[in-house]
Order: structure tokens, then C-alpha cells, then sequence
């Protein structure tokens, strides 16, 4: 059966992060890379990214954050590091939603302000597979 890509971006973001933050790092990635087709969240982050994902009309999925630490990531932040136990939140969330072999289309990307950060990740899915 015949594979499609699917395009997931992850958010990280500080706590004084603004809507307008993601939406920044969002658009950012759509110029580089073209269409999204999902955005994901740490569901610890989730309320401002399914406010930037009703703007959008693009729906949202959660990770937990428990799961972070199990992801190798392209960036090292140590402060990513000490906070969440990985080097990317945005890149880790990127992965982990888009499922296993998913892959990152390039490093994280951050937002004008320096408050959020966003990642793509690419995920094969069987054509026909309803998402």
C-alpha cells in the first residue's frame, strides 16, 4: 500500500509565551517547510496550543510529558534539559506524536521573542488511513 507523508509540529514554549509566540514559530515552519497538517503539545502545554490550533482550524494532539525523556533529539538545550528531561521539547513533541519511525525534518525553529520554539516532523502513514 502506497505511503503519505503527514506533517506534525511540536511547540515548547516558556511560561510568558503569548499565542502570537507560537503562532511566530508556527508560521515560521509553514515558510520553510509548507503545510501542517497537525500540531502537538506536552499535555502539561496544551491549553495555548489548542487556542493556536482553533485559530488555525488545525487539530491538536497531546503527549504526555512523562514521555519527553525518551526521545533523542537534533537540539541540546541544557535548559530543555533540566526542565523536561530532553534536549527539544518541541522536537521531542514533533516525534512522538508523529509515531514511531517518524522523523524530524530539521531542528527546532524559535519564535522572533525567544519564548517558543516549534519542530516538523514527518510520519508515514498507509494512504487511505483515515487521521
Amino acid at each position: 500500500m502506497k505511503k503519505s507523508a503527514l506533517r506534525i509540529a511540536g511547540f515548547g514554549f516558556r511560561s510568558e509565551a503569548t499565542l502570537e509566540s507560537l503562532a511566530q514559530a508556527l508560521d515560521q515552519l509553514t515558510k520553510q517547510y509548507c503545510a501542517i497538517d497537525k500540531l502537538a503539545a506536552a499535555s502539561s502545554m496544551l491549553p495555548l496550543v489548542e487556542e493556536l490550533g482553533q485559530l488555525r482550524y488545525i487539530e491538536v494532539i497531546a503527549v504526555a510529558d512523562s514521555e519527553l525523556p525518551t526521545v533523542t533529539t537534533l537540539t541540546h538545550s541544557v535548559q530543555s534539559l533540566q526542565a523536561r528531561g530532553t534536549g527539544s521539547v518541541a522536537e521531542a513533541v514533533a516525534l512522538l506524536a508523529a509515531g514511531p519511525g517518524a522523523t524530524l525534518l530539521g531542528p527546532r525553529v524559535i519564535s522572533a521573542d525567544r519564548q517558543a520554539t516549534a519542530a516538523l516532523a514527518l510520519s508515514e502513514v498507509p494512504e487511505g488511513t483515515i487521521e
